[in-house]
């Protein structure tokens, strides 16, 4: 057990710590931009959180934080939330605020993720090869595939492309069909998790093609990928016999982003 000598002692040194920190963010605008960036990480990470805690896992006093948090706000990377009401008894003095990423600033924080995921697949090149992103990219597929394949097996063939775009909006792709002039279907994905990190290793888009046709039976191509520059990804699937379906097709959602804000 710590003496009180040692307990203060410890004090001392985190709150030295913490200053000395905060007057480096003030003088280096490197070091605000990487404790901004740990600030939106924690939140991420732990959802709606006041300073106290996040300065505490920051090893940074409250009004550090709140300083960071302050300049979240201005730029709306983060929203305050005042603290939910219960019936236990509160302290003296305003009840602590929470803080949580706003729509923009989980926007930013997957823009982050998307960095680290080309790092390491640019790695996984320089020391693997062009054939380790290939089998990682095989790999990420699988999961999607065994996924829809369950939703998609006991549909008839001409009804797998809607079975299909339902399975991708679902996952987020904000997927929608659109016949291709009594030539077949095309499937067309107006958003892609992956978009930043696809337009420097197309493998993934390619992967993803081949399981689309593995999940429907048949050859399918890809016309246009959001990676490329385009609007929306569009697979056509052709016709393997006479349509008969009276499914109606999925349309657009109208509140849908079709691509994403370059950084």
């Amino acid at each position: 057990m710590k003496t009180d000598v040692a307990v203060r002692t410890d004090v001392a040194v985190k709150t030295d710590v913490a200053a000395r920190t905060d007057v480096a963010a003030r003088t280096d605008p490197g070091v605000d931009r990487r404790t901004r960036d740990r600030v939106g990480r924690l939140l991420l990470e732990m959802g709606p959180s006041t300073a106290a805690s996040l300065g505490e896992r920051l090893g940074l006093t409250s009004a550090a934080v709140r300083r960071h948090l302050d300049a979240m706000l201005a730029d709306g990377t983060v929203v305050a939330r005042e603290p939910r009401a219960t019936n236990a008894p509160r302290g003296r003095g305003r009840p602590a605020r929470f803080f949580a990423l706003s729509d923009a600033g989980h926007e930013t924080m997957h823009n982050a993720y998307d960095d680290i995921a080309t790092a390491a697949l640019r790695w996984l090149a320089q020391t693997g090869g062009e054939e380790a992103v290939g089998a990682f990219a095989q790999a990420r597929v699988s999961d999607l595939e065994r996924r829809y394949g369950a939703r998609i097996v006991d549909e008839a063939p001409a009804e797998r492309p809607y079975a299909l775009a339902e399975a991708l909006s679902a996952d987020g792709y904000a997927a929608s069909t659109q016949s291709a002039a009594g030539l077949g279907v095309q499937i067309c994905q107006h958003h892609c998790p992956v978009q930043h990190v696809a337009e420097q290793f197309p493998q993934l888009c390619d992967a993803e093609t081949a399981a689309f046709g593995r999940l429907l039976g048949t050859h399918v191509q890809r016309l246009a990928t959001i990676a490329h520059g385009d609007g929306v990804c569009t697979t056509h699937v052709p016709l393997t016999r006479p349509q008969t379906t009276t499914r109606p097709k999925i349309t657009r959602p109208q509140n849908t982003t079709s691509e994403r804000t370059d950084r």
